[in-house]
């Protein structure tokens, strides 16, 4: 549809039509068998109503999806299709490792890969637009969505999130081909620091470090042509998201010049009404509009109020129009006017949805994901002639996605013991050990009591329990074993929305099935699955092999064993630090420098910035992970000490100077190692980070290959916001990192000149 029919369009809708263009309803209310637990729907709407609605929020197959779009366009008076739109996280049917285990790949063209692989398989099944990627900064891992972020640094999430973008959208700006969907990236802004860690909560920034570090992700994704975003649920400094003109137009259209739809998350403008800043739904409609919301999100307030605010004057159609318009455009780039089933196929759903390539991928994906914190005495790869022991509740298990793969099926999904079973040359016993903690056992053991009762003094007599059966059988089996492997972790839905923990530990449970096995073999492997840093110091005192496995999703048990074979080598690296102790959260690598800090060297902590009872170092820090190989990198080298060099937004490509180093693989076994680049600015006009991440290589070496690891320095990496909010580079001595995570020493110095 040509620009001059779409303001055609436009021009013969009614108030109301236009309303409804901008109010989004979820399948419910199209299906009435199909609920979304926690968010089901009590608004009576009309059947005629429900044909107006510009958008569906779930989509449950392609057949529902074209029969909902033929049912509403028929009754709807100028037969505008809808938009069906669907949280796709980390993969549709084919699940690939939860967010946070890609951002430990370090590998962006896997990232891409993943999302192209959603986007295939979703819009098979009649999705047009994916509420993904989640682009929030996460420091705290208390927060359970953390395992929906790529992690900690802005660097590493804004390489992440341009190639999700692009591997859901292609590389056309202005058309989304056949097995593409749109992106909506979320949640604008900085949802990922919520106080205390607790879901929802009020996030309390500066707006230097708002600009600095929770920011440029998104805008990443916008310039790589993201068509829409979601905004968030909590407040900035008391103004909920959903309210907040600043966020919304200021920057977000203004500044950064994003001409795309702008979606409220669930419900968000009703609970303006909640959060106290609007005294009904008609006024948070207003204040939710006027701050630059396009879409209504399952509120069901835009389409009952937003035409009495024109006819009050509150609102003016030509304001309307431009969101109205923003909407049309988008179903218009996605083709829905000429064909408004655009890829809904059920022949298509059926032959990409699980297809050999798509598993193939998941699969990879899950290998390079894998983080080996810890080889003592080389436990790992297993050995053919080893009697290996595999326990704990995650061998049999499938339930290998996170709670926010909405379509992800554990039948599809492969368990460890299916994987090891296909491994007919080792010798591998089993035994569960225990059985799998839920988020919601979690729930009930933290209410047995209420805060009264927490008060109140207890003297009932503690008697210890006996070993249960369970326990019994997997010591048994690990006396038995030359090795041990020991799956356990956080059940799915102890992380994601909602799923907030004040503590991090693994449930108690299964940290008595690793003492207990301690008991009587001490070559453990332990293998964690988890949707966040957890506190794993009795792991690691216990354990003389650690590797955390995240949620790996569909192709999990294939994946691991690849890994711990020795098929595949490990390779990922840590995207957040994993603190200690739950005290230190958050944590970052990348914290400003202080005036007092801890002595690196006598390690004193008396009126120095620290702890008396802990480090201030992560138990592991970001970028952190070893391999079966080892690594050698040289001395930083530069291609000059001294460079002249001032900040230009519009120019991005200038090359200030080439820091580089050799990298050499010292063993005899294959690998890639991520070579992280870090800089700091030693003297500015603004406290600065004691080191930030500003590029890295994925570098892959036969046994003794050396190559040379190179990275271009440019203004905008030596740049920062200033204290006027503005980005600024400051001439100076800067020092600059080249090694395998951020806690490198391997370091050199340049100075920089303005003009």
């Amino acid at each position: 549809m040509t620009e001059k029919q779409l303001k055609e369009l436009l021009g013969s809708l009614s108030l109301t039509e236009k309303a409804f263009q901008l109010t989004q309803a979820p399948a419910p209310y199209y299906m009435k068998d199909a609920q979304i637990a926690g968010t089901e729907v009590n608004t009576e709407i009309s059947e005629r109503e429900l044909a107006l609605m510009g958008s569906n929020l779930y989509v449950y197959g392609p057949k529902e999806s074209r029969d909902i779009q033929k049912r509403c366009m028929d009754m709807h008076p100028h037969h505008i299709p809808m938009l069906f739109m669907m949280d796709v996280i980390h993969g549709y049917r084919t699940v690939f490792p939860t967010p946070l285990a890609m951002g430990a790949t370090f590998d962006p063209e896997r990232a891409e890969e993943m999302m192209r692989t959603a986007a295939a398989e979703s819009s098979a099944a009649g999705v047009d637009v994916a509420f993904s990627p989640m682009l929030d900064l996460v420091r705290d891992a208390r927060w359970g969505r953390v395992m929906e972020s790529t992690g900690e640094d802005p660097y590493l999430n804004s390489v992440m999130g341009r190639a999700m973008v692009r591997g859901f959208q292609g590389n056309d700006k202005n058309e989304i081909p056949t097995g593409r969907v749109s992106s909506c990236i979320k949640h604008f802004a900085a949802y990922g620091a919520p106080e205390g860690g607790r879901e929802y909560q009020n996030v309390e920034l500066s707006e230097h470090t708002l600009r600095e570090y929770y920011l440029p992700a998104y805008r990443a994704a916008i310039e790589e042509g993201a068509d829409m975003v979601m905004s968030s649920f909590q407040t900035i400094n008391g103004i909920p998201s959903a309210a907040n003109r600043w966020l919304l137009r200021d920057i977000l259209r203004d500044e950064w010049g994003f001409e795309g739809v702008v979606i409220t998350d669930w419900a968000a403008i009703e609970e303006l009404v909640n959060h106290g800043v609007a005294a009904d739904l008609k006024e948070a409609s207003l204040l939710a509009f006027k701050a630059g919301v396009d879409i209504d999100m399952c509120s069901m307030a835009y389409y009952r109020y937003l035409p009495e605010l024109v006819e009050e004057g509150k609102i003016s159609e030509e304001e309307l129009d431009v969101s109205v318009m923003r909407v049309l455009k988008l179903k218009n780039k996605l083709g829905l006017f000429e064909n408004p089933y655009k890829d809904a196929d059920e022949t298509r759903v059926n032959v990409v949805t699980l297809c050999p390539e798509h598993r193939a991928a998941a699969r990879k994906a899950v290998s390079e994901s894998l983080v080996l914190l810890k080889n003592e005495g080389n436990l790992l790869p297993l050995k053919k002639n080893h009697k290996i022991a595999l326990i704990g509740p995650y061998v049999e298990s499938r339930e290998l996605h996170s709670a926010w793969a909405p379509n992800g099926k554990a039948e599809d999904a492969v368990s460890v013991r299916e994987a090891a079973g296909e491994l007919s040359e080792y010798s591998f016993t089993y035994a569960s050990g225990c059985p799998m903690q839920t988020w919601d056992a979690l729930l009930v053991h933290g209410k047995e009591h209420s805060i009264e009762d927490l008060r109140k003094s207890d003297f009932s007599e503690h008697k210890p329990e006996m070993p249960d059966t369970l326990q019994v059988q997997a010591m048994q089996k690990a006396m038995e074993a030359d090795r041990v492997v020991l799956f356990i972790g956080e059940h799915r839905t102890m992380s994601g929305e909602a799923a907030s923990r004040a503590d991090i530990s693994l449930p108690e449970n299964q940290l008595d099935l690793l003492r207990a096995v301690a008991k009587v073999n001490r070559n453990i492997v332990t293998v964690v699955f988890c949707g966040r840093p957890l506190d794993l110091r009795e792991v690691c005192r216990l354990s003389r092999t650690v590797v955390m496995a995240w949620l790996p999703g569909t192709e999990g048990g294939h994946g691991i064993m690849d890994v711990l074979t020795g098929k595949e080598n490990f390779s990922g690296k840590l995207p957040m630090s994993i603190p200690v102790s739950v005290g230190q959260a958050p944590i970052s690598y990348n914290q400003l420098a202080t005036g007092r800090p801890k002595d690196p060297v006598r390690d004193v902590a008396l009126y120095r910035s620290a702890y008396i009872d802990t480090p201030n170092r992560p138990l592991f820090p970001f970028g952190y992970g070893r391999s079966y190989s080892s690594f050698a990198i040289s001395p930083v080298s530069l291609s000059t000490s001294e460079v002249t060099g001032v900040y230009d937004p519009c120019d991005r490509e200038t090359v200030l100077l080439t820091a580089s180093a050799e990298v050499e693989n010292t063993s005899a076994v294959p690998g890639v190692v991520t070579v992280q680049l870090y800089i700091r600015d030693n003297t500015a006009s603004l406290a600065r980070p004691v080191r930030e991440l500003r590029g890295f290589n994925r570098v892959e070496l036969q046994p003794g290959e050396k190559r040379t690891a190179s990275f271009d320095v440019t203004p905008s990496m030596l740049s920062f916001v200033g204290a006027e909010g503005k980005r600024v580079l400051e001439p100076g001595r800067f020092t600059i990192w080249i090694g395998e995570d951020s806690e490198t020493e391997n370091k050199t110095e340049f100075v920089l000149n303005g003009r």
